[in-house]
């Protein structure tokens, strides 16, 4: 990487900002609060890239996620809170603290003790809880492999893989027996347990189990709309058609 090219393209995007700062009637308008949404969505569409390992769209939404970057910067020096300076700035002093195996004397020659490292430090810095940093407003299931990656991070976790699968099958089991009882709410409690088991059995399987599910999200929409389309060439709806009908089209998608 040329990073005297690098300096000169983020002096260009500073000077961009402030221009649609002072001219642009939206840019001017906006806040911390109506960009969020759009940070969410931006953040989203990258992943999506990612998935699809599109390296011209991973591009291009990196250069969206960084103007919203430059964007709260802007508006923080507004303020008088805070500038990208201090933003960068403070990012770097975190990476050294945060790495003391790089910029100091400890030792840590893994992952696994870089990352309980990590831990104890947060906690030194005056974290709370080691789940403290795990944001509420996170889906469910990442908020959950978050939470067990944080608390593995202390020591916290099972020593084998066929430890955690056990786990899995004692709560499908309890959940089976919630069934047959037909007792809604601890049917949901004992689902919610099966499903926070499984998430962390994929740890242990070294599965990301947002990545796994949104891989089948895509088979099943993929095989889906394939179903649908088979149909409109017949000139039917789903509707009109038996089961035993749209698994053949079914079929012939999952060869696909």
């Amino acid at each position: 990487m040329d990073k005297k090219a690098a300096l000169v393209s983020f002096e260009k995007l500073l000077n961009i900002m402030d221009d649609l700062r002072a001219k642009c009637p939206w840019d001017k308008k906006q806040t911390f609060e109506s960009l969020r949404h759009l940070t969410i969505e931006e953040t989203y569409e990258l992943a999506d890239a990612i998935l699809d390992n599109d390296q011209e769209e991973i591009k291009k939404e990196l250069g969206d996620l960084l103007l919203h970057i430059v964007f709260y910067a802007k508006i923080g020096d507004e303020n008088g809170t805070f500038d990208i300076t201090t933003v960068i700035d403070g990012i770097c002093e975190k990476l050294i603290s945060r790495h003391p195996h790089i910029y100091g004397d400890v030792k840590a020659t893994t992952e696994e003790e870089v990352k309980q490292n990590w831990e104890k430090l947060k906690l030194k810095e005056g974290n709370k809880s080691v789940l403290g940093g795990v944001p509420n407003s996170l889906p469910a299931l990442i908020k959950a492999m978050r939470m067990q990656e944080k608390a593995a991070g202390v020591g916290f976790d099972w020593e084998e893989p066929e430890q955690v699968w056990e786990k899995v099958q004692e709560e499908i089991n309890e959940l089976s027996v919630e069934i047959t009882a037909k007792n809604q709410k601890k049917i949901e409690d004992e689902f919610g347990d099966v499903l926070f088991s499984l998430i962390n059995y994929a740890r242990f399987l070294k599965i990301n189990p947002e990545t796994a599910l949104e891989h089948t999200n895509k088979k099943f929409k993929f095989r889906f709309q394939y179903l649908e389309n088979k149909a409109q060439e017949l000139g039917k709806s789903l509707a009109d058609m038996t089961l035993a009908e749209m698994d053949i089209f079914w079929e012939e998608a999952k060869k696909m």
